[in-house]
């Protein structure tokens, strides 16, 4: 019967074989039934996944770490605040020890409301004097007792400073016991001071701060702490000791809440079950006191540092979804880019042969263009060179009169000085020779001025000197004013003041506004013009009328702009659109405005030339 047994186990286990295969090869089908795109985007997930993994670990290790040394400052912080009010009993002890007051008592002598003010001073919870023997002789809280088997006495009658701690039952409360040594006068202890300090009352500053921080004595019972709940819970799991010293009394001491300690990396990690003041996972922390015989001990919340970790993880993970996510909009775009190429390449080939008629237009039409624009510039110069030559047409009256007078002069001191010559006055033939020679200068000057103005200037922008300019504006202009019995007020420049421009277009500037002035105050009996000249950063030159002033200040500058009225001396209005441009090309400013006293005034602004520059130049 057992062969057939065998049989039916072997054909389960075969059975069981064949299933597991057909799961597999279902499992390899599947898989390969997913495309790849899909097969991609998993991977992607995982290994996303796998990356936040590790940059929460990452994250939360680096949080411990702050954790810690913020948790050890902060446990240093508690332990130092309690030696210190411990430290202040340990001092009192110390004192009192040699106070003419304690020797009063140990002496039979009455001294309490002394030793009651100093307890009150000091907040200490009793003062208590304490014979040889150990009994009590005096206190300031409650009755008398006996200190003999308390081993911080007997550690005072050894001539040491005792310290104890435990739950006093006189007192009903946790306290800290200093017991120093009264030596007599030839040297041996005759008594002992014992101050007792109230643990509850250094508690009170700092009951409910955080971190959690409690301190254990040599038994494993917290004895002190700024939560109430860990007061006399004992570590050791041994409660039967503690109940059993001196220290506690049975009943006192608990066990601990229940936790249960993880190790990360160097950390001590603590799961517990405390309540709701107690952090449910916390960073445990640990410093030796053995000065009071005590180890302060630290419990810091760790969900911050959870949430920090979980929160760079999370941003971890949206960045890299967002570049995958941007990944596979590139990819796909560029599959469509793709198959839209192809399309696109035959519109490019229609397109070509268009764009290349377009081109040979375009190219055509820039040639146009510029060839066009060579032709403004060439009539925009030869529009400034007509204006300047009609000013000369303007002043020829003038001019021949200005060259006519020093010539007949000539020819009068000419023919003087022939005859002087014939009388045998050399000296006086020479006074008018002399003349001509003067008048022949004068002559020159305003030739030579006239043909600069009248040349084609293309010249770049020069230093030029203003003071010179001006003069040589003036003598263009000086027939027209007399002609016109206009005077022109012009001071001169204290010194030489450069500007950069160009020197024949800033002189056809000038005479422009020096001619508009004199037509504007045409019919006048005695008209002026006011020229001047200010020294700053830049330099401004002004001409001023006393004429009616201008209408439209706005458009005063507009081509083809006048108020002169319809005559022979009428112009097309182009005087000073021309100037306009001309003093932009200096890169300075011109402007015009009636003047608060009537008339109009025209100012230029100019670029000054630094002095101290152009004199090294």
């Amino acid at each position: 019967m057992a062969q057939p047994q065998e049989t039916v186990k072997g054909r389960c286990k075969r059975a069981a074989h064949l299933v597991k295969r057909a799961a597999v090869f279902y499992a390899a089908a599947m898989l390969l039934a997913i495309s790849h795109r899909t097969q991609a985007l998993i991977a992607f997930v995982a290994g996303v996944a796998i990356l936040s993994a590790a940059v929460w670990q990452w994250g939360y290790s680096q949080a411990l770490e702050q954790l810690e040394r913020r948790g050890q400052s902060d446990l240093a912080l508690a332990a130092d605040r309690l030696t210190s009010e411990l430290q202040g009993v340990r001092e009192l002890a110390s004192l009192l020890a040699d106070h003419p007051v304690t020797f009063r008592i140990l002496e039979g002598g009455s001294a309490l409301n002394t030793m009651a003010r100093i307890a009150d001073k000091t907040g200490a919870l009793d003062i208590a004097v304490i014979r040889a023997d150990g009994t009590e002789i005096a206190n300031t809280n409650g009755p008398l007792g006996s200190f003999a088997d308390v081993p911080a006495f007997r550690r005072a009658m050894d001539g040491g400073l005792g310290v104890d701690h435990q739950f006093s039952q006189r007192f009903g409360r946790r306290t800290f016991v200093f017991v120093a040594p009264v030596f007599g006068s030839f040297g041996p202890v005759i008594g002992a001071v014992a101050i007792t300090a109230d643990v509850e009352a250094i508690e009170a500053s700092w009951r409910g701060d955080r971190p959690t921080v409690f301190f254990t004595d040599e038994l494993g019972v917290v004895f002190v702490s700024n939560r109430s709940e860990l007061v006399f819970r004992s570590r050791s799991g041994d409660l039967r000791s503690a109940a059993q010293s001196d220290t506690y009394a049975a009943g006192d001491v608990a066990p601990f809440f229940g936790y249960r300690v993880r190790q990360v990396n160097p950390y001590e990690l603590w799961s517990i079950d405390g309540g709701r003041y107690l952090p449910a996972d916390a960073l445990h922390l640990t410093l030796d006191m053995p000065t009071v015989g005590l180890v302060g001990e630290a419990l810091v919340d760790v969900a911050p540092a959870r949430q920090l970790a979980a929160l760079q993880a999370a941003v971890a993970a949206a960045l890299c979804l967002a570049f995958g996510a941007i990944l596979f909009w590139a990819t796909e775009r560029r599959r469509t880019l793709a198959e839209a190429n192809v399309q696109l390449e035959a519109r490019v080939r229609q397109r070509t042969s268009e764009l290349e008629e377009v081109a040979v237009n375009l190219r055509r039409e820039v040639a146009e263009r510029t060839d066009a624009e060579a032709r403004l510039k060439k009539a925009q110069a030869d529009l400034v060179q007509a204006a300047k030559l009609s000013a000369l047409g303007e002043m020829s009256a003038g001019i021949s009169h200005e060259l006519n007078q020093p010539l007949m002069a000539i020819r009068s001191f000419a023919e003087n000085a022939e005859a002087f010559l014939e009388r045998g006055k050399p000296d006086v033939a020479a006074q008018n020779l002399s003349r001509i020679s003067e008048l022949a200068r004068r002559m020159g000057r305003i030739i030579r001025n006239l043909r600069a103005f009248s040349r084609q200037e293309s010249e770049p922008l020069v230093d030029v000197e203003l003071g010179a300019a001006i003069e040589a504006t003036l003598e263009m202009a000086a027939p027209k004013a007399r002609q016109t019995g206009t005077t022109i007020h012009w001071g001169g420049l204290p010194e030489p003041v450069w500007v950069r421009a160009g020197e024949v277009r800033l002189q056809q500037v000038l005479l422009n506004l020096i001619s508009n002035a004199i037509d504007a105050m045409e019919g006048q009996e005695a008209p002026v013009v006011d020229l001047a000249a200010q020294i700053g950063d830049r330099i401004t030159v002004s001409v001023r009328d006393h004429g009616p002033g201008i209408d439209d200040p706005e458009k005063i500058f507009d081509p083809f702009y006048t108020t002169k009225q319809v005559g022979a001396a009428a112009g097309l209005g182009l005087g000073l659109s021309i100037s306009y441009g001309l003093v932009q090309s200096f890169g300075g400013a011109i402007k015009g405005q009636n003047h608060p006293e009537g008339g109009a005034v025209f100012s230029i602004e100019l670029d000054a030339v630094n002095k101290e520059v152009r004199n090294d130049a």
